[in-house]
């Protein structure tokens, strides 16, 4: 067995631990500090909707790319002075194809600027495609997006109270898909990659991942809490920290194997071909599904064991646990304590028992030691004080039957 499985195990058996929800105030702070970050880049930077969102021209060249490729193209397109037209955005493609897009432009300055970069790419003009893309067509996609995010909640919110009968749980869920949404979009803010509508498509899908791992934990915390309340071995916090515990391995597991071929996906988009849905859809799941990963441990089931620590029974349930502690502390401390203060008793009866055997036996190994002394002179010994009983002292002695007649 592996060192990892050999954890594993021992974290099922509860052998070893980390205490999840214990720590469960540093775990909120941090995940505190993620959101105001992703919410400051949010509001402070915004996100780079891309030409789906904002409307705009698109225009796409062969070119041998170059490190000076992008400012040629940038400053090309510039100096036409189209109306409208804004800083242009210029990004390579597999270093062979330049991308420029732009704002909406009139008929007149969209063939101006395909004059300009056909020019500057070496080509003709009509080798140069282009396209007008609306910006109702974003805002479309944007509002079924939305309309998608909050038809999903809600299903996630209904399912999930009727799977565990828990409202409370149905609660903790979608506060941890809120806190994975925002985080995630908040880097997009900060990174300023292009929201795209791969990017709406890769948000959406780390719903579902983060979804299914925090099911996965609180099915195992509804195994440990099942009749909890009719015992006093542990709390619904004891309880829900070892369901994590049990299924940390596995959930480390699973989100390591998701991550390696999300990420190699995002370097060949990012690195290899510059830009494309490729990048934007990984960079939304590699997020996504980190983050899903962390809540589903560190903030999900803190969050339920937080609510169903209010309930009433819980509490006393948490009375009757500390009372049983208290107790088992006090009896464990109760025979050190007799054993401490009994010590110095039980040495005094040893010593003075020792005292009195020394002294008997000085006295027997007196007339002894006389005897031996006078035995040594040649003189009788002297008859001892003691009475003698004599052997029939009106005792009727037992007679023995011959052995022909035992038995009759």
């Amino acid at each position: 067995m592996s060192k990892l499985g050999q954890i594993g195990a021992k974290l099922h058996r509860g052998e070893v631990s980390y205490d999840f929800i214990g720590h469960r105030k540093f775990w909120f702070s941090l995940s505190a500090v993620l959101v105001i970050i992703s919410l400051a880049g949010l509001f402070a930077r915004g996100l780079a909707l891309g030409i789906e969102f904002r409307g705009g021209v698109e225009y796409e060249a062969k070119v041998k790319v170059t490190s000076h490729t992008v400012d040629d193209f940038t400053n090309a397109v510039k100096a036409t002075n189209a109306k409208g037209l804004g800083d242009p955005v210029v990004t390579t493609i597999n270093n062979e194809k330049v991308r420029v897009q732009t704002k909406p432009l009139e008929q007149t300055d969209i063939g101006r600027v395909r004059d300009a970069i056909g020019k500057q790419a070496g080509i003709p003009a009509d080798q140069v495609t282009s396209q007008q893309i609306g910006a109702s067509w974003g805002k479309q996609i944007a509002d079924k997006a939305i309309w998608a995010l909050v038809v999903f909640l809600a299903l996630v919110f209904i399912v999930i109270w009727l799977y565990f009968r828990e409202a409370k749980a149905s609660l903790a869920a979608i506060i941890a898909l809120i806190h994975d949404v925002t985080i995630t979009v908040g880097v997009y803010a900060l990174v300023g990659f292009d929201v795209t509508p791969a990017t709406v498509i890769g948000v959406l899908t780390i719903l579902g991942y983060s979804l299914y791992d925090t099911v996965v934990v609180f099915d195992k915390v509804r195994e440990n809490t099942r009749g909890i309340t009719g015992s006093n071995r542990y709390t619904y916090s004891d309880a829900t920290n070892l369901a994590v515990n049990q299924t940390v391995v596995r959930s480390i597991n699973t989100t390591v194997t998701a991550l390696l071929p999300v990420g190699a996906i995002l370097v060949v988009g990012t690195v290899v071909l510059g830009t494309g849905p490729l990048k934007d859809l990984s960079l939304a799941l590699f997020v996504g599904i980190a983050v899903g990963a962390y809540s589903s441990i560190f903030i999900a089931p803190s969050l339920l064991a937080v609510f169903k620590e209010r309930e009433p029974a819980m509490q006393a349930l948490n009375k009757r646990v500390a009372a049983k502690k208290a107790q088992a502390a006090k009896a464990a401390t109760a025979p050190a304590e007799v054993a401490t203060a009994g010590a110095p008793a039980g040495a005094s009866t040893t010593a003075q028992t020792t005292t009195q055997t020394t002294a008997r036996s000085a006295v027997q190994d007196s007339p002894r030691k006389a005897d031996r002394a006078t035995g040594s002179a040649g003189a009788a010994p002297a008859p001892s004080s003691r009475p003698m009983k004599a052997a029939a002292a009106g005792r009727p002695q037992p007679t023995r039957k011959p052995r022909s007649k035992r038995g009759k």
